[in-house]
């Protein structure tokens, strides 16, 4: 699974009127939110995403409907199926995504851990591998390329 990312389950209270769920600052979700955007009137062959954030933490709310979301970091790619309100999915900052097979009538609500800013994304693939996955090491004239991994709270070298 991506690093510093993964599924946030809510607690939901049912009831014969129906289903309540409280989203709390600090409680469930792991930032201050300074912004709140939704994604609606999709078409369910047209993926969306396909962008990194520097800095930016988000989690994603499936209210109706149904997607996948890819996301990619240094450990690797990970599918989620997002279709119930009651589970969230959090992204932070250096994760791929890649959103698609979006069913009928699909709203997501998407918290975010700061204010818009054009320059806090990466939408070149490439770009992303170079920044967050691929490093060089030169070393007497010789560029040497590796790969990082993020694992337990540091970085390990692979291949």
């Amino acid at each position: 699974m991506p690093s510093d990312s993964g599924v946030i389950p809510f607690r939901e209270i049912k009831d014969n009127r129906g289903s309540l769920i409280s989203i709390e600052e600090g409680r469930n979700i792991p930032f201050t939110i300074k912004r709140v955007y939704y994604i609606f009137n999709t078409n369910g062959d047209k993926p969306r995403g396909f962008h990194a954030h520097r800095e930016l933490k988000q989690v994603l709310i499936c209210m109706s409907g149904s997607c996948r979301v890819r996301m990619e970091d240094a450990n690797g790619k990970r599918d989620y199926y997002l279709d119930n309100p009651a589970t969230a999915l959090y992204i932070g900052p250096g994760v791929w995504r890649e959103m698609y097979e979006f069913a009928p009538n699909t709203v997501i609500v998407v918290l975010a851990s700061e204010l818009y800013d054009e320059n806090d994304y990466i939408r070149d693939y490439e770009t992303f591998f170079r920044v967050f996955i691929k490093r060089t090491v030169v070393s007497g004239g010789i560029a040497y390329d590796f790969l990082l991994r993020y694992s337990e709270n540091k970085y390990e070298v692979q291949g």
